[in-house]
């Protein structure tokens, strides 16, 4: 294990089975914490063919040494999301950090390419909103007292935001602008409980689909001029640790947080010993 920053720490990851979920995940449990990794991809059993499940990140965590349980749950299905709150309460009795990871935004086989946002599916919708944006509510309704009963913690919804900018694609830019104002809602509601809420942009990520997307893996992808300005899932995860370590971390409650900028203030890198700035459309 690397860092103890996190011991005694319980953490959910919810949506943990690839992409800045799996990276957080594994940078949390590295830090000491106790994380809980939860999706619908299991072993054997993925969604959609995607590469990767819960199973497979609690592997990496705890080859890394540290603890990790992987949970099966569906976060559309809210007695599943419930189910698996209380189950973190009967093995540990507190939860410390949410990360609202669960997204349905790829399940559909669409490309988010800018066109006019008529000639989008409706399914989007769907798929974005309940798949993500109901499903981290959901998350929150059921997670929160538990944060409660702990005494505080922190909640991250990752997100994506440039300074207000149009995201360019029409749904995705109303489902990441809806996570947006649910974190800042959220922190009003928790502003006296000593519950910080914040949103949380990476930059462009090398996550499992966008190395599939150019035909490469982790260990090529300085080989594809393309991927040069990415950063690695796991500087996000760095980014959870320091909120997570951090006691003034209510001065940040409500906030829309950049991983870049982040990594400037508490003096984190990415896995390559790179500072790489917030991402800008």
């Amino acid at each position: 294990m690397q860092e103890t920053t996190l011991a005694g720490k319980v953490a959910l990851v919810a949506g943990g089975s690839r992409g800045a979920g799996r990276g957080i995940a594994i940078e949390l449990g590295k830090a000491g914490a106790i994380v809980y990794v939860s999706g619908r991809s299991v072993r054997g059993e993925t969604t959609n063919g995607f590469p990767g499940s819960v199973d497979e990140t609690v592997d990496q965590i705890r080859e890394a040494g540290g603890t990790a349980y992987a949970c099966r749950c569906d976060h559309r299905q809210d007695e599943q999301t419930e189910a698996l709150v209380e189950r973190i309460r009967k093995e540990q009795g507190r939860l410390d950090v949410l990360v609202n990871n669960a997204w349905g935004g790829h399940d559909l086989e669409w490309s988010l390419k800018p066109i006019p946002f008529w000639e989008y599916p409706l399914e989007l919708w769907d798929a974005m909103f309940q798949g993500g944006v109901r499903a981290q509510l959901g998350m929150n309704r059921y997670a929160v007292p538990l944060l409660l009963k702990t005494g505080g913690g922190l909640i991250v919804h990752p997100t994506f935001w440039d300074d207000g900018k149009y995201l360019s694609a029409f749904y995705y830019d109303l489902a990441k602008s809806t996570i947006n104002r649910m974190a800042f809602g959220l922190a009003q509601e928790l502003k006296d409980k000593g519950v910080a809420v914040v949103a949380l942009s990476p930059g462009w990520m090398r996550t499992e689909l966008v190395l599939a997307g150019h035909d490469t893996d982790e260990a090529n992808w300085q080989k594809v001029d393309a991927l040069q300005r990415t950063e690695s899932t796991h500087y996000i995860g760095r980014a959870v640790c320091a909120l997570a370590a951090d006691r003034d971390v209510m001065k940040k409650s409500g906030s829309v947080l950049q991983v870049g900028r982040l990594a400037e203030e508490y003096g984190f890198t990415d896995v390559d010993g790179r500072w790489i700035p917030p991402f800008q459309i």
